[in-house]
């Protein structure tokens, strides 16, 4: 939906930008002011009162969706031998090691996550410059190093999403599709925002949440309290 279309003007007009929305108000909203013609996805930015730049304010994690975001990921494994297999066993969409790693190099992006065992991150590392600045590299600390490759492809299969804040201080991530019901896309927000409170660093000063906009690809941003953090499915 262009900004510029009578649809969009039409939708933006149902919401007040002076007001500080519900969870489940801004999903409802979010919901009815998304495009009919596709199943928009449903995203959050959030605007942090940390400084990305100090090592001790970077915030990051990983949160397991109760209702998952709607889109089934997909998942590349480096592993090799047994832990290979139970990879491909889980489901994982591409299995490799130096292959998957060449054929990386050539250009190959298609793909929503990267796991590996341990073992693989010395070779991993020759593409971190490509898989970094993408939100993909492999990392201990969000889950996708690990020598349970199979666990971590069904979790993030299942739902799972990683969270990383930018150097803006702001996070984007999804927590559904507009055909989910409101309530749901609440409760995604809400385990989203549980995450995001545990990962608040201890040097942060002031307020922490200091901005939060639910919006759908389709339609206008929604700002919601940033100091709701409890009850989140509640009017």
């Amino acid at each position: 939906m262009s900004k510029n279309s009578k649809a969009y003007r039409e939708a933006a007009e149902k919401i007040d930008r002076d007001n500080l929305y519900t969870p489940l108000q801004a999903t409802k909203l979010a919901k009815e002011t998304s495009s009919k013609k596709q199943d928009a996805t449903v995203e959050v930015a959030i605007r942090l009162g940390v400084d990305p730049r100090k090592a001790d304010q970077m915030v990051r994690g990983t949160v397991n969706l109760p209702h998952g975001t709607g889109k089934t990921a997909r998942v590349i494994v480096f592993a090799v031998g047994e832990k290979a297999e139970a990879a491909v066993a889980a489901g994982a969409d591409e299995v490799g090691s130096d292959d998957l790693i060449e054929k990386i190099q050539g250009g190959f992006l298609d793909f929503d996550a990267a796991i590996a065992t341990p073992d693989q991150m010395a070779k991993v590392g020759k593409i971190a410059r490509v898989l970094g600045p993408r939100g993909l590299m492999p990392n201990p600390k969000t889950g996708t190093v690990t020598p349970d490759v199979a666990k971590a492809v069904n979790e993030i299969k299942g739902g799972k999403i990683n969270f990383r804040v930018d150097k803006q201080a702001n996070l984007h991530f999804v927590i559904g599709k507009a055909s989910f019901d409101e309530t749901k896309l609440a409760e995604n927000y809400g385990a989203a925002i549980d995450e995001i409170m545990r990962a608040k660093p201890s040097s942060s000063k002031g307020r922490y949440l200091k901005k939060v906009v639910v919006s759908t690809t389709t339609g206008p941003g929604i700002q919601v309290d940033p100091s709701i953090t409890r009850g989140f499915a509640e009017a």
